[in-house]
Formats: structure tokens, C-alpha cells, sequence
């Protein structure tokens, strides 16, 4: 069995991610869905992410195989939600976002994302989070099942820097204690 884990990114990895991040902007393209085209996310977003201590890497072996990005902040994006509501429970008012998650291209099939996504969760329960959300393009059907099938409940959309072309569905997950 191949040892699989994940890290917190450092500076050595951006040329790694950055190709990895490509890689999903050409299938996202290839799949005319219109996310990740207008050059974000750039070097300078994931080194920053890096530099704040909210990337991680997939690794499998000894290879970087996947990066995400667990913002641990509010994001603005998410202060005005259309058709739909974030729920809200006690105990879980302050939460944290998964963004720029991408498994390389080159491991597709191999079903990481289930195990990338659980270990994210669990870190974001270790930094004392409960409530997680994230966003995805409404053409990204891969994510949104991959969403789905991890137990994210849809809460509504989302437009990128208010920008009324740049619709994303949103959705959130409790953890329990």
C-alpha cells in the first residue's frame, strides 16, 4: 500500500502546486466550465496562502498529489448569499472555507479526493472549526458530487468579488463534537 498524507504546504511545493493548479484549469477548460480562466488562481494567491499557513498538499509516496487551501478567515465572497441561507448552529458561528482544491490530473481515478477532503475536515475540527463551507461553479458537476457525496448540504449562491458572471453554488457542513 502506497503511505498517503497530508501536509501543510511550504515555499519549496509552489512549483509544484502551481503545476497541479494548471493541470486543473486546462480540464476545467476542456469542460467549458468557466472557472479558474481569468488567471486566479495566480503564484501569488498560493504563495500567500502558503505564507498565512492555510495551504496543504496531498502527498502520495513521496509526490505531491493535490493542494487546498483552508481559509481560516472570513471570506468576503460569502457575506451576502442569494437563494438560499447559511444555516447557523450554536457552537459553530465562526467557520472556515475550503478553497483551490485540486488533485493532480495524474492520479485521476484514484478516488483521493474522499481521502483529501477527510483529512481536511479533520484539521479544520483540530483548529477548533465546526462549520465548513465552500463554493463551486454551477457547471462543475465533478465537485458538486463530490460535495454532495461527502455530506456538504446546498445553502445557496455566491458571486465572486460581487461580480454577477461569476455565480458559484455555496455550500456548508457541521461537525459534531
Amino acid at each position: 500500500m502506497t503511505i498517503k498524507f497530508i501536509r501543510k504546504a511550504v515555499k519549496d511545493d509552489v512549483s509544484k502546486i502551481m503545476e497541479i493548479i494548471q493541470k486543473a484549469k486546462k480540464i476545467l477548460a476542456d469542460e467549458n466550465i468557466p472557472q479558474w480562466q481569468s488567471g486566479y488562481p495566480d503564484l501569488k494567491v498560493i504563495e500567500d496562502d502558503i505564507n498565512k499557513g492555510y495551504a496543504y498538499v496531498l502527498i502520495v509516496g513521496t509526490s505531491i498529489a493535490g493542494v487546498a487551501t483552508l481559509l481560516q478567515e472570513e471570506e468576503p465572497n460569502y457575506c451576502r448569499i442569494y437563494a438560499g441561507k447559511w444555516a447557523h448552529k450554536e457552537k459553530a458561528e465562526k467557520y472556515v472555507s475550503i478553497h483551490r482544491i485540486a488533485i493532480d490530473a495524474d492520479y485521476s481515478g484514484e478516488h483521493l479526493s474522499d481521502f483529501f477532503f477527510s483529512n481536511i475536515l479533520t484539521i479544520a475540527y483540530q483548529l477548533g472549526f465546526r462549520q465548513i463551507r465552500i463554493d463551486t461553479h454551477a457547471a462543475n458537476k465533478r465537485m458538486q458530487h463530490i460535495v454532495g457525496k461527502i455530506g456538504f448540504s446546498y445553502s445557496g449562491v455566491v458571486y465572486m468579488h460581487g461580480n454577477s458572471k461569476d455565480k458559484r453554488n455555496a455550500y456548508q457542513l457541521f461537525l459534531t463534537d
